[in-house]
């Protein structure tokens, strides 16, 4: 199906969710989620056949990861549904109101944007996620995952829209987009028919679609995550907190790819924490001081401190001072997730500061930095832009606003 002809519907579809009351749009995501659940086994033999091909395929381990599905995937995905109904609804909140001299009443309300496309990549949870956010803010989706995931996805999104129609909701609420680059050429076109479009997945996709779409669009963005550990940290909080930033799931862009370690605590931190890390898996490429202090780190190559890992696998350097460490931050960062690990005040008021990212840590793991552990109920994403919405975006990030005013009859002269 033309990728128009899938939009026209879905912004038929959009017409009614506008209207529908709180209770309407969480009685559809429950039923979402029971039907999620009802349809496990052929959600999980799906993946099963996904998972299959990209293995023989030579599909390297984390996107595997990224890709596979299992009973608890699955229950994860139909609770942040029900998380979701549990939320308040964000259309019709009144952002701020005021009353002009003449008498004239103004407000600024929360409203959905409409007709939403998601391009995305391996992980099958965020067809759920992204269908679940965009339903109850109101917007119709189109959702375009990638052909590695295929046969998941279809399960995904037929479960899904059997859930709204057992909730007298309209099906094409959610529609799944097949088909290869030339569709998503055609959402990247669609202006008119598409009201937003939500790049999710590799510097590639992303790229490529904020450089050639003529259709809005957020942009979300990789995690090359960085932690500086102060000359003033509490070096056992650090040492657990590199530790979860890492390895908890080390696959996904809020994960620690740098770790920074002050010049003054080196010689005493770092065989500490190599060898924690080493203990569960982890290869540290650092710089030639962190080598010299400790032979176990591997040197780091040219270009090790530019990209994600997304692996088990830990970018080290010395920096002399915290300005070292801004200055390396601010070289390699793409803008997503940075943390500090100090005691100091001074120290975290200006990493704070002046720290260009979506989110900015102190003494906390990175691996915080998800809509689920925000109270959002779930994600679209992580947007590492500055424009309308930054960071995990949940419900109000997907409602734009408009103003409406009520008077008795005022003129203006």
């Amino acid at each position: 199906m033309e990728v128009y002809e899938i939009a026209s519907r879905a912004r038929t579809a959009s017409r009614t969710l506008a209207t529908l009351t709180r209770e309407r749009k969480d009685a559809g995501l429950r039923a979402m989620a029971a039907a999620l659940e009802q349809s496990s086994d052929q959600l999980l033999s799906a993946n099963a056949r996904d998972v299959e091909a990209a293995v023989a395929a030579g599909t390297p381990d984390a996107m595997i990861d990224r890709l596979s599905l299992n009973p608890q995937r699955v229950s994860g995905m139909a609770q942040g549904l029900r998380d979701l109904a549990g939320l308040a609804d964000p259309v019709g909140q009144v952002v701020r109101g005021w009353n002009l001299a003449n008498g004239v009443h103004v407000d600024q309300l929360r409203v959905p944007f409409g007709v939403i496309g998601i391009i995305y990549e391996a992980r099958p949870n965020v067809t759920a996620d992204a269908a679940g956010i965009c339903l109850k803010s109101g917007n119709a989706s189109l959702l375009r995952g990638s052909s590695s995931a295929l046969e998941s996805n279809r399960a995904i999104v037929t479960a899904l829209r059997e859930g709204l129609v057992r909730a007298d909701l309209p099906a094409d609420a959610i529609n799944l987009v097949e088909g290869g680059h030339e569709t998503t050429g055609q959402m990247m076109r669609a202006r008119g028919s598409i009201d937003l479009l939500i790049p999710r997945g590799g510097a590639g996709l992303i790229r490529t679609v904020v450089e050639g779409s003529t259709v809005p669009v957020i942009e979300t963005g990789t995690g090359n995550v960085h932690v500086f550990v102060d000359r003033a940290a509490d070096q056992q909080m650090a040492v657990g907190v590199v530790l979860n930033a890492k390895v908890q799931r080390p696959t996904v862009c809020n994960a620690l790819e740098t770790m920074l370690v002050h010049r003054d605590i080196a010689a005493e931190f770092l065989p500490v924490v190599v060898e924690a890390l080493g203990g569960v898996g982890v290869t540290v490429h650092g710089d030639a001081d962190s080598v010299a202090i400790d032979p176990r780190i591997v040197p780091a190559g040219e270009h090790e401190y530019e990209a994600e890992y997304l692996s088990l696998d830990l970018a080290c350097e010395v920096v002399d001072d915290l300005d070292s460490a801004l200055e390396h931050i601010r070289t390699y960062s793409t803008g997503h997730s940075e943390m500090i690990i100090t005691d100091d005040g001074i120290a975290q008021h200006r990493f704070t500061t002046e720290v260009d990212a979506a989110c900015v840590l102190v003494n906390a793991s990175s691996r915080f930095v998800d809509g689920g552990e925000f109270g959002f109920g779930a994600e679209i994403g992580i947007s590492t832009q500055k424009l309308h919405a930054r960071g995990p975006m949940g419900l109000q990030e997907m409602t734009t606003t408009k103003y409406v005013l009520t008077g008795q009859g005022q003129t203006r002269h």
